[in-house]
């Protein structure tokens, strides 16, 4: 469990780190350099949890590399099933990643959401949703293994 305090506004008690896939720790199906060692770190405080459509067709591959399952979610209806997952794990213990209108739903859902303007970019819906952005995954998984940097971020 990773447990942050932010004066003025709240204290978090994550249990689960959910994230997109594509866009989010992937370009083009291939995972961004750094994310493998982040989730390293970052495995002893909290689950690590991969959702997924697969659009690469290589997910396995990264499972692999990664030493995780993702969850592959159906090519419909995708927002609704990754809020669906949040709400199963209990959302008041989630932080979510992602930068996909398909995301939305899960960044506004979760404790905390946080989106990443990568290499795909991210949407406009996804970013009214989330709680804080950030230019890269490797920045988002380091808010986490640096508490204080969340705190400053989101202190009142």
């Amino acid at each position: 469990m990773l447990e942050v305090e932010v004066p003025g506004f709240t204290t978090y008690r994550f249990q689960h780190l959910v994230l997109d896939v594509n866009g989010t720790i992937a370009k083009d199906g291939q995972l961004l350099e750094g994310v493998q060692e982040l989730f390293a770190e970052l495995g002893p405080k909290l689950q690590i949890h991969l959702v997924t459509a697969d659009t690469h067709g290589n997910q396995e591959v990264l499972d692999k590399s990664l030493g995780l399952t993702a969850t592959r979610i159906p090519s419909r209806n995708q927002a609704k099933a990754k809020q669906d997952y949040i709400d199963r794990l209990g959302a008041e213990t989630v932080v979510a990643v992602g930068n996909g209108a398909n995301d939305a739903a899960m960044l506004e859902r979760a404790a905390l959401g946080i989106i990443v303007i990568g290499p795909e970019g991210s949407a406009v819906e996804a970013l009214l949703k989330a709680r804080i952005v950030v230019s890269d995954i490797r920045t988002a998984l380091e808010l986490l293994i640096h508490p204080k940097r969340l705190m400053a971020t989101l202190r009142r």
